[in-house]
């Protein structure tokens, strides 16, 4: 039977806060495993961190994204074979490298795939602004090449970087559907067209909460199609912390980011449950 998890990010856990303090990794650890999230999405730095947050989450059944950011096409190799010795649900490629020409893009992709295909968990491309997909239109072209390519979807990134005329028109979100047919995870976060994340709780941004909401609702069925009987659909809470996260004039949040995840993630569980008729 399919399924359907949702991990938090270990880089939405930092504070930032003007009053300096910053929870350690065992209590962010703690947090987000008593707050019931299936799993955690962080940055793999350094293989002690991958074995400290493993020690963690294996023994308690949560899943782990790994977040890598290759140069070259040889920088995947290692990043593969780290990998390959936990239980990773599945690599998030965000290609540190931002060719102008195509072919060098189609070099690089051609290459990366080649490696994803010696390891048996799967490896996504995000979609990212300065990244290799940084333009929805760079990225369609990149599908073009690829058509199987699989993605991870940050959706807030092409809305931004577009900067779409309010309401989306129907090319924009057929644009978008593409792309998301080709998604086989989420990063979930809410844009404007000026602000790559806006607070969700905040009444007058609703309208851009049910435009993304449509989004990953389409894209949540669109995976149901594509994915076998038993895989798992993982969608990550990523509110990050400043600059991503608007600040006032005193430099904080402007909401409590951990209640707004809190918040996504019941959002999300409740498309899932509208597409695949699973209880909430």
């Amino acid at each position: 039977m399919q399924e359907f998890k949702v991990y938090q990010s270990l880089w939405a856990m930092e504070r930032r806060h003007t009053d300096g303090v910053e929870p350690s990794l065992h209590e962010n650890l703690e947090r987000i495993h008593a707050a019931g999230f299936d799993g955690l999405s962080f940055n793999v730095a350094n293989s002690a961190l991958a074995r400290e947050v493993d020690a963690f989450l294996t023994p308690r059944g949560m899943g782990m994204e790994w977040q890598v950011f290759p140069k070259s096409v040889e920088d995947l190799a290692p990043m593969l074979e780290l990998a390959s010795k936990y239980k990773v649900h599945h690599l998030d490629v965000q290609p540190d490298v931002r060719p102008r020409d195509f072919k060098e893009v189609v070099r690089l992709i051609d290459g990366w795939r080649r490696l994803a295909e010696q390891v048996e968990f799967p490896v996504y491309i995000e979609t990212h602004r300065d990244r290799i997909t940084n333009d929805l239109y760079a990225t369609l072209d990149i599908l073009d090449a690829f058509p199987d390519q699989k993605l991870l979807g940050d959706l807030s990134h092409f809305l931004v970087g577009r900067e779409f005329a309010w309401p989306v028109s129907d090319e924009n979100h057929a644009y978008m559907h593409r792309v998301i047919d080709n998604c086989w995870a989420f990063h979930g976060r809410v844009a404007s067209r000026e602000q790559v994340q806006i607070e969700i709780s905040f009444p007058a941004h609703q309208p851009w909460v049910e435009l993304f909401k449509g989004w990953w609702r389409y894209g949540f069925t669109s995976w149901q199609r594509r994915a076998g009987p038993d895989d798992s659909l993982v969608f990550v809470c990523e509110l990050g912390p400043k600059p991503y996260a608007i600040i006032g004039r005193d430099g904080n949040d402007l909401s409590d980011r951990w209640q707004d995840a809190l918040l996504l993630r019941d959002i999300a569980k409740g498309l899932w449950a509208e597409v695949s008729g699973a209880p909430r």
